[in-house]
């Protein structure tokens, strides 16, 4: 089937939304972990999570217009703190659920049943039932005129992983921790790896 630029711009637009969502393939689900300066936490899912670095060591994120309250960056923005959590099968409900609009004073974790929990004295709540997961300090963002987006990138300051995953040289097997990954909108997948390669040579 072939989509000439004149069709997808003709599609629904919910319709074109889950087409071009779902042309990036597999991506990371994580939810974002803040607290405001009242102590309100707060808990979003993104698939747009990005490596940008490891040394420094840092990672980029993807945030949509600020047109509306963007709970999750305003307060990024106002402490400079965040965790990002990897979602895994047993809580890929509650996470997808974290994409309701809630009210500002309305919690996700209390709202899905999912744990907050503050660890080595850091401000922003992490998932407790994650099995990997990194505070992140925020460095800057940079605005995305051509649609109004953000693209928000911090430094991983502290990581906390469960040890199934880890592996001599530091590879995360992460299908031995079931980390769930999403197509499009609303897709969660579990992975089946095929073998890992060596590093490659001319």
């Amino acid at each position: 089937m072939h989509f000439t630029k004149e069709r997808i711009d003709a599609l629904e637009k919910h319709t074109r939304t889950h087409l071009i969502n779902s042309l990036s393939g597999f991506k990371s689900a994580n939810l974002i972990g803040t607290q405001d300066l009242q102590g309100n936490t707060n808990l979003s899912i993104v698939s747009s999570v990005i490596h940008l670095g490891a040394n420094p060591p840092l990672v980029g994120m993807i945030v949509r217009p600020h047109s509306v309250p963007r709970h999750t960056f305003e307060n990024i923005i106002q402490t400079g703190m965040y965790t990002i959590n990897q979602v895994n099968k047993s809580i890929y409900k509650q996470a997808h659920q974290t994409s309701a609009r809630y009210d500002k004073d309305e919690s996700e974790f209390d709202a899905t049943g999912l744990t907050p929990e503050f660890l080595n004295n850091f401000t922003a709540p992490f998932v407790k039932e994650s099995r990997l997961k990194y505070s992140v300090k925020f460095i800057e963002h940079q605005h995305l005129a051509i649609n109004g987006t953000e693209l928000v990138i911090g430094e991983i300051i502290d990581v906390y992983v469960d040890e199934a995953a880890l592996q001599s040289d530091g590879f995360l097997d992460l299908q031995a921790i079931e980390t769930v990954a999403i197509t499009g909108l609303d897709s969660y997948h579990t992975s089946n790896k095929l073998v890992r390669l060596p590093y490659a040579r001319k």
